[in-house]
């Protein structure tokens, strides 16, 4: 049972065989106190996989889909993920300096994936996402994005706080863009090893991750309007990263 215009798939055994056919699994979305033995055979799949599920009331999943979902609604990207962990260390093998860009919570698609195609033009070397709370990576994202999904490294990772540690322990400075911040832009080194944050588009960046920064950086704002579309904001912050490693190569 699929759907190919929502990018997902319902039902028990066509979930268990997306997965073991190599499917990348975006979320997995499985009814609360959902039982049985083909639920247990994809209770194992999904573990072994490393796939984490949602569990939700069956509201939510009548909402994906009238039909028999059987309990459990699983999204399909065909955008493949990757491990922060392997690309770092690849990174510097190849003696690159690291350009990197955490997503914390980012729930819109479309800004999901402007942002997506803004950092590949600049050359980021991966885009950093939760597991839980960010926009699914799904048709309109590459739409969006105008297919650089297809050319941008997707990290999808269990706990931002823990990758910011990792990032900081491999020598690369962590800075979280934030309204409430006293430093602008203009006044960071994003000529070394570096990745920038951006939260939520309502919440900003979560609390845990934000005190994990190295620092918190600002855009200046001159107007009555005190904010800035996240998808506007990502591009000038990554622009003014272009700037300055241009000026150091000439």
């Amino acid at each position: 049972m699929t759907d190919k215009k929502d990018d997902f798939i319902f039902g028990l055994r066509p979930v268990i065989e997306a997965i073991e056919a190599g499917k990348t699994i975006d979320k997995v979305f499985v009814q609360n106190a959902l039982q049985g033995p083909i639920y247990a055979e994809l209770k194992a799949i999904l573990a072994k996989n490393k796939i984490r599920p949602n569990y939700v009331p069956v509201e939510k999943l009548n909402r994906f889909t009238r039909k028999n979902h059987q309990g459990v609604v699983a999204f399909i990207s065909d955008v493949p993920f990757h491990k922060i962990e392997d690309i770092v260390p690849q990174l510097f093998e190849e003696g690159k300096t690291p350009f990197l860009l955490i997503l914390d919570r980012l729930t819109d698609v479309r800004n999901f994936g402007a942002i997506c195609r803004t950092a590949e033009c600049v050359g980021v070397d991966a885009v950093i996402i939760p597991e839980k709370g960010a926009a699914p990576i799904n048709s309109d994202a590459i739409k969006t994005s105008a297919g650089a999904l297809y050319n941008v490294k997707i990290c999808k990772e269990p706990n931002l706080a823990h990758v910011v540690d990792f990032l900081q322990q491999s020598g690369i400075s962590v800075y979280a863009a934030s309204e409430k911040a006293q430093k602008l832009i203009y006044d960071v080194d994003f000529k070394e090893p570096c990745a920038i944050v951006m939260g939520n588009e309502e919440t900003g960046i979560s609390k845990e991750v934000l005190h994990h920064a190295d620092d918190k950086i600002k855009l200046p704002i001159e107007g009555k309007t005190q904010s800035l579309n996240v998808s506007v904001a990502c591009g000038a912050i990554l622009y003014e990263a272009v700037r300055q490693k241009f000026t150091k190569a000439n």
